[in-house]
């Protein structure tokens, strides 16, 4: 199996590579690939050197999948290309999620929607695919009608540029800045850019993709994004109304059933998610499991993932896991 990973010098990239050596993905040749500026770059995959090719030798090359994390503008101009030449493109940029013309996938929900057809698959938000897989199968059972969340979102999201402009406000060192403001002990209600209805793009990914992921047009889906100086994951609140009654003792199986999720949930023993504890991990932490007091059948839920991985590296990787294991490359 050749595998291209395509914007393999940004956080992402680095991410996915060692996603692919953990797991242990039947890769026989790796392609790394990147901008013009990075090629002739060394890295480094399971203790071997491997020097950074362009797009145009990636193509050439003729691998069978290509997980893109190089922005939305290369993907957009990018993916189309390589997936004429018979490469399937699993692109982590939000430049095919809204497409009806592209699967949106994350493989415990939607992966059996996949065909040899697929050649560009898109890969949610990070912040959609935390909340999706825990959603998903509370939703199958009891029909989510409306979901309200807040997200507390880690600097890691934004890329290297956010981490530097944290760690020297930090330092209390000048440097480039990935942010209008400070970010260090401050909240910045503003994540991608404002829309014409008020709401962020970032907002707006999570309203529209959380529908096509869960194949539902029906839930209604409001979203406030905020960055805040954290690394390593990210947090969101979530309020979910029901259409079917249940009980907490439901909701808690339901949860533990539920493939990539666990449950972190002991009050008395201040057990709760966080995400110095997500950090690293592939698993979604789901817990402040409560009843919504003021309206029946609704409930008040934590959510947190290491957004670098399930939240981008490990659902691509995973995507093109399944990709190998039906043999649609």
């Amino acid at each position: 199996m050749k595998v291209a990973v395509v914007g393999a010098t940004g956080l992402v990239g680095g991410e996915i590579l060692k996603v692919l050596a953990e797991r242990d993905f039947p890769v026989t040749e790796l392609l790394l690939v990147a901008s013009e500026r990075s090629v002739g770059k060394q890295m480094e995959f399971k203790g071997k050197q491997i020097k950074v090719i362009g797009m145009q030798d990636a193509i050439a090359a003729a691998p069978q999948i290509a997980i893109f994390s190089a922005g939305g503008s290369t993907s957009t101009e990018w993916a189309p290309k390589f997936a004429e030449a018979g490469i399937v493109v699993v692109d982590n940029s939000s430049a095919w999620r809204m497409d009806p013309s592209k699967k949106l996938v994350v493989p415990e929900i939607n992966a059996k929607e996949l065909t040899k057809e697929d050649k560009i698959i898109a890969n949610p938000n990070c912040s959609t695919i935390q909340m999706v897989v825990a959603l998903n199968k509370l939703h199958e059972e009891l029909q989510a009608k409306r979901i309200v969340v807040s997200t507390y979102q880690s600097v890691t999201g934004t890329g290297v540029k956010a981490v530097e402009q944290l760690m020297n406000e930090r330092e209390g060192k000048e440097g480039e800045k990935a942010y209008p403001y400070t970010i260090d002990l401050n909240v910045l209600p503003h994540i991608d850019v404002f829309q014409d209805n008020g709401y962020t793009k970032e907002e707006m990914k999570m309203i529209l993709e959380t529908k096509k992921i869960m194949g539902d047009d029906s839930i209604r889906v409001t979203a406030t994004a905020v960055r805040i100086p954290v690394m390593g994951g990210h947090s969101e609140s979530v309020n979910v109304e029901f259409e079917k009654d249940f009980t907490l003792d439901e909701v808690y199986r339901i949860l533990n059933e539920t493939e990539g999720v666990k449950v972190v949930d002991d009050v008395k023993n201040l057990q709760y998610p966080m995400p110095k504890d997500a950090h690293g991990k592939d698993d979604v932490l789901v817990g402040r499991v409560r009843l919504d007091e003021t309206q029946p059948r609704t409930l008040n839920m934590w959510i947190v993932a290491d957004n670098l991985r399930k939240g981008a590296a490990t659902n691509a990787v995973q995507i093109a896991e399944y990709l190998v294991k039906q043999g649609l490359v």
